[in-house]
């Protein structure tokens, strides 16, 4: 069936989300700030201010499905940035009709001791993690009265194409073509799981609409855990990059720097992620969708590529 989707963001995972609908046949809009043109073919966009609940209303009207794929990259303002915003992304699915689908993430579990299930409790004690947690409480809660359909999905860190800097593998690409070493938070020989962004937008927008998976989440199918080391080298090696040295940047660094710099201060509090095993079980979503990870050898080629939003 043919349906038109509303998708706030333009970052990676909302260029990807457009590229998969448009290509199973679907109707497109992207809305962002400035309304810029993605390139993506068939793909509309929208220029609007998503904190403002009555345009991003008229936006939604008669979308099947509203995608929140917004990511503030700036974690010092999401205490300013995100409360509004996903008010007013509730509030215009509620109002239109259409499903909210949430690009989530795994803040909101906190540290764990084992790998990460749904189900598993939101024990975060950090604020981003709290604030996220929070977001996804009031959509539920929103669903469970009747309000609204809604349905998160989350995934571990992103790998794949047009993750560039913001990603913990990505963004050493450039220093490795030049030989640089390539420094790595926490531990560099713990299993940690990868997302490929890709994957990403096929889960949630089958979860989208699938009106037996909403009310919950869902965990994105990703490739088994491998360490930073290792995720580094066969990134490295798809690249056509010699093998630079790997090594674990040290605590005390981390926390001199985070004094001065308040972006260093927010990365810190996430640190547990990378000082002990981090891994994600997506059998459920597996099971349920019947959705596969990319393959790692073509995940790796599509970090590689570093740019652009189409494989």
């Amino acid at each position: 069936m043919r349906n038109h989707h509303l998708i706030v963001g333009a970052g990676p995972v909302g260029r990807h989300v457009a590229e998969h609908l448009v290509d199973d046949g679907h109707d497109v809009v992207i809305a962002t700030r400035s309304g810029t043109d993605t390139g993506i073919p068939g793909v509309a966009h929208v220029a609007l201010d998503a904190t403002d609940a009555d345009a991003l209303t008229r936006a939604a009207s008669g979308a099947a499905v509203l995608y929140n794929c917004a990511n503030p990259g700036n974690y010092t303002v999401w205490d300013q940035v995100w409360p509004p915003l996903s008010a007013a992304l509730l509030s215009a699915a509620e109002r239109s009709g259409a499903v909210y689908a949430i690009t989530g993430t795994l803040y909101p579990y906190g540290p764990v001791d084992g790998p990460m299930r749904e189900g598993l409790a939101d024990a975060a004690t950090d604020h981003k993690g709290m604030l996220r947690a929070q977001l996804w409480a009031n959509a539920l809660a929103a669903h469970k009265a009747g309000r609204v359909r809604a349905v998160e999905v989350r995934g571990s860190d992103y790998v794949g194409v047009g993750i560039g800097n913001n990603g913990h593998i990505s963004r050493h690409i450039p220093a490795a073509r030049r030989g640089k070493t390539a420094w790595v938070f926490g531990s560099a020989d713990l299993p940690h799981t990868f997302t490929d962004v890709r994957d990403v937008a096929r889960t949630i927008t089958a979860a989208a609409l699938d009106e037996s998976s909403h009310g919950r989440i869902w965990h994105v199918p990703s490739n088994e855990a491998r360490t930073q080391r290792e995720v580094l080298n066969d990134v490295f090696q798809a690249a056509g990059i010699s093998p630079v040295p790997v090594r674990s940047l040290p605590g005390s660094v981390v926390a001199a720097a985070s004094i001065v710099a308040p972006f260093m201060r927010e990365l810190r509090q996430m640190r547990y992620q990378w000082e002990r095993p981090y891994v994600l079980d997506e059998s459920a979503a597996r099971s349920h969708f019947g959705i596969e990870p990319t393959p790692w050898n073509d995940v790796c080629m599509r970090t590689a590529q570093r740019e652009g939003a189409r494989a």
